[in-house]
């Protein structure tokens, strides 16, 4: 991205990055990502405080899924429609209103004597998440020019990583201590101090094009993305083939054809259908949806494994799975990814990258079904595979979209992440739950339901042992799905390099595909 690309990019007020960044670019970055930890931490927080929510607050089952999916939920169906209000009313503009809403959220969270009250503040929460969400990564592609920018990106994908794993440790710490609302009010002198410093340090940028916001896109948009979502959280405990869950996946997938349609025809859409004949970006686009999955799907399956087959409890599992954020943070701090993908090249980078997160998945379901041991060598060598593969991947998506459009990059990198998590966890929860209901044959709907069911102890032992075939089962295809798709994206990322390279895009003009007016 070259200051001569942000310039033309037709009334675009932002201004390049000049050369070296933005002088305060490291502290801004502290600052964002802080935010960014924040949002993500309150994706997973939540799951280890579901007892005391039961009895706390006497929720339901439903509700406790209200509280737990309305966050996502609002969050991952806002994410389009986030990052095109950035672009076009101000990224600095929109990451303090999301400061604002996610501290607000979660003060009334905190202080909720409800369940319906519960769930109205994470629904606010959700929306704030999605303007920080989209906005942190916009920023950062603005303040750090093109020497520093794949680092400054691993530091960023560093912190999503690390928000991802560390919730539930966090969580059982804090209820070890305090009472369920202080995971929320913790939020807010974070969110206060992240006001602060934005309003302060962060500059303003912003791409007013167009004689009109796209309203009607973002309507569909958000339509879309939340039936879609929806219809995959609530898929495996509803039933894929119910009726809530079929109607809502038809809603969103009916919706989201029509957002396409009606993206294709007007002058300035939301997001540019146009990106995704860039081959570059449809590579980026497979490998972050797969990074996600095995991801997500992984560490579903691990906190179930160490519980059920190794026998830890909630805060020991917790802990147990901090060798996979550490060995990312450890890479990405010292800056080894930025120098792999700056020696090798983006479609190398991805495709080690996911070679090692899918050993890992293997490692873990071939060494680790009786043992911790065999489970640390797969959890080291997934980080190593996810740090190498997911700053490489959110870079090469927000290089493939010009610099006008970096909020909606940013919302595309966040909605691969949610539909990527999601599809991880409803896929390999699928498979685990198909091999362990063939070996067990019985009409108990999980482990601890067949356990309480078993008449012996040598009955017991053999629920155990095809609970730990289906988690080895469904480990390995999470493995093959990663490899196949991650050497994939590779494959469509080096024909755009070649292509490019050929002299398909003329000197000095933005490598999309696209037309920029």
């Amino acid at each position: 991205m070259t200051s001569t690309t942000a310039e033309n990019t037709g009334g675009s007020t932002q201004q390049p990055a000049p050369a070296g960044g933005h002088p305060q670019r490291w502290i801004i970055l502290g600052v964002i990502c802080l935010a960014q930890l924040t949002v993500l931490l309150d994706n997973t927080v939540l799951n280890v405080a579901i007892p005391s929510l039961t009895r706390e607050l006497h929720a339901s089952t439903s509700d406790i899924q209200w509280v737990i999916s309305a966050y996502s939920l609002v969050q991952s169906g806002l994410l389009l429609t986030a990052g095109s209000t950035a672009d076009r009313y101000g990224r600095k503009k929109m990451l303090a209103a999301g400061l604002v809403l996610f501290g607000v959220g979660s003060l009334v969270a905190g202080l909720a004597d409800s369940t319906a009250q519960l769930i109205a503040a994470r629904a606010g929460m959700g929306v704030g998440g999605a303007l920080l969400m989209t906005t942190t990564l916009a920023v950062v592609v603005q303040i750090f020019d093109d020497t520093e920018r794949v680092k400054a990106i691993g530091l960023w994908a560093t912190v999503n990583s690390l928000g991802f794993a560390v919730g539930p440790l966090l969580g059982g710490v804090m209820l070890d201590h305090f009472w369920w609302g202080a995971i929320f009010l913790i939020n807010i002198p974070v969110a206060v101090i992240g006001l602060i410093a934005v309003l302060t340090l962060v500059p303003e940028s912003k791409n007013p094009q167009g004689d009109r916001p796209d309203l009607l896109g973002a309507l569909l948009s958000t339509i879309g993305m939340t039936g879609v979502v929806y219809a995959i959280i609530n898929g495996p405990d509803q039933g894929w083939t119910s009726g809530t869950t079929l109607a809502s996946a038809a809603v969103g997938v009916v919706f989201m054809a029509a957002f396409v349609g009606w993206e294709l025809r007007i002058p300035y859409p939301m997001l540019d259908m146009h990106f995704f004949r860039n081959q570059k970006f449809t590579g980026a686009v497979a490998g972050a949806i797969l990074v996600a999955f095995g991801m997500g799907g992984s560490l579903f399956l691990l906190t179930q494994h160490l519980q059920f087959v190794l026998g830890y409890g909630p805060l020991e599992a917790g802990l147990r799975t901090a060798p996979l954020a550490l060995t990312i943070v450890a890479l990405n701090l010292t800056g080894v990814g930025a120098k792999f993908l700056a020696k090798v090249g983006t479609p190398v980078t991805i495709a080690a990258g996911m070679t090692c997160l899918a050993a890992g998945l293997a490692a873990i379901a071939v060494l680790g079904g009786d043992s911790y041991g065999g489970m640390l060598v797969g959890l080291v060598v997934m980080g190593v595979g996810i740090a190498f593969a997911m700053p490489a991947m959110a870079n090469a998506i927000m290089s493939a979209i010009p610099p006008a459009k970096a909020g909606v990059g940013a919302g595309v990198n966040g909605t691969l992440a949610e539909f990527g998590n999601g599809l991880g966890v409803a896929v390999l929860g699928a498979v685990l739950n198909a091999r362990f209901a063939a070996l067990v044959a019985v009409s108990a709907a999980s482990l601890p339901a067949a356990l309480a069911a078993a008449d012996s102890a040598g009955e017991k032992a053999r629920i155990a042992d095809a609970f730990s075939s289906g988690l080895e089962t469904s480990q390995l295809v999470g493995a093959v799905a990663v490899l196949v798709g991650g050497l994939l994206a590779a494959a469509l990322l080096r024909r755009a390099e070649r292509a490019e390279s050929a002299g398909a895009t003329a000197p000095g003009a933005f490598p999309t595909g696209p037309e920029q007016s």
